[in-house]
């Protein structure tokens, strides 16, 4: 086995863990899953194949997945990250045995790349794939940066490289439970989006930097569409997404997945924004109790903790 332990949240992931864990076992027995009080067989499930499991109360992804790396119970020289509805390719496990423990000391990360499936197809094309993310670091040269959404995992000291196999985001609930899930996240993409503005946070997060790595461009790309008109935004993303980068190419379930991912859900979230612009007009202080009193979440920085968000 090679020396890495793999850090998972998880909540009612009963339908996933299994295929999970098992893709996770050819490179190594050291499983950590922080758990949010599952209802369901997820926890059962987990330690019956092998991982240790503890519960935690939910604050938030990074809050969750930081206690995971602070209380990760195996003194292994390398870390990983995985979502539960996600799995390892057999390619990169093999990959992940053959190479990361031979690495030279001045790598601190590795990139890997992550292939989504929606109603059961791989979103090839409309620039879905390869989605480059850190997901393996050396153990204290990393951490999951405190953003309200769409974090990654910050290195902190090395180079990263990029490995050459993949996994798989495969999540297999119905795409009602996706629109409610997505509906909230709406809430937590618009604190991201008005934080651009209003510097709410001054967290150390991720560089935004247009020529550094996919995360990194990313983030520096989501700061320039932060300053595009509402409405205009999801539109243009859209087109980028379906028709310039030929979206259409991954048929029906391809122009389901853009028109939800790319459109409805980034043309909610400027409609909320429009809501809060009508409410309290565009003072901090008057969005920031906005925030707190409609949706919970606390907008104040040197806050001891974001209360609700998830």
């Amino acid at each position: 086995m090679t020396d890495v332990s793999v850090i998972i949240l998880t909540h009612n992931e009963e339908k996933h863990i299994t295929r999970c864990l098992q893709s996770l076992q050819p490179f190594s027995s050291k499983i950590f899953i922080v758990d949010s009080f599952s209802t369901d067989r997820t926890v059962e499930i987990a330690r019956s194949l092998g991982a240790t499991v503890v519960q935690n109360a939910w604050v938030n992804y990074a809050t969750q997945f930081n206690f995971g790396i602070e209380n990760n119970p195996f003194e292994t020289a390398w870390l990983m990250r995985m979502d539960a509805d996600e799995y390892v390719m057999p390619e990169l496990a093999h990959e992940i045995n053959q190479k990361l423990t031979g690495l030279p000391a001045k790598v601190g990360g590795v990139y890997v790349k992550r292939r989504v499936f929606f109603l059961n197809r791989w979103m090839r094309h409309g620039g879905f794939y390869p989605i480059w993310l850190l997901r393996l670091w050396r153990r204290g040269d990393g951490f999951c940066e405190q953003v309200w959404h769409d974090e990654h995992i910050k290195l902190t000291r090395g180079e990263s490289i990029q490995f050459a196999h993949d996994i798989v985001d495969h999540n297999l609930n119905n795409l009602t439970w996706w629109t409610q899930k997505h509906n909230h996240y709406t809430i937590l993409e618009m604190i991201n989006l008005l934080n651009y503005r209003y510097q709410f946070d001054q967290a150390e997060t991720v560089e935004a930097k247009l020529l550094g790595t996919q995360d990194q461009r990313m983030r520096f790309l989501k700061e320039k569409y932060a300053s595009l008109p509402l409405f205009t935004r999801p539109i243009l993303y859209f087109i980028y997404r379906y028709f310039i980068r030929m979206g259409f190419l991954d048929g029906r379930p391809g122009f389901v997945w853009c028109s939800l991912q790319a459109l409805w859900y980034r043309f909610l979230v400027d409609a909320k924004l429009l809501e809060v612009s009508i409410r309290v007009g565009n003072d901090k202080d008057a969005i920031i109790n906005y925030f707190l009193t409609e949706y919970g979440k606390d907008l104040r920085p040197n806050r001891p903790e974001r209360v609700g968000q998830s």
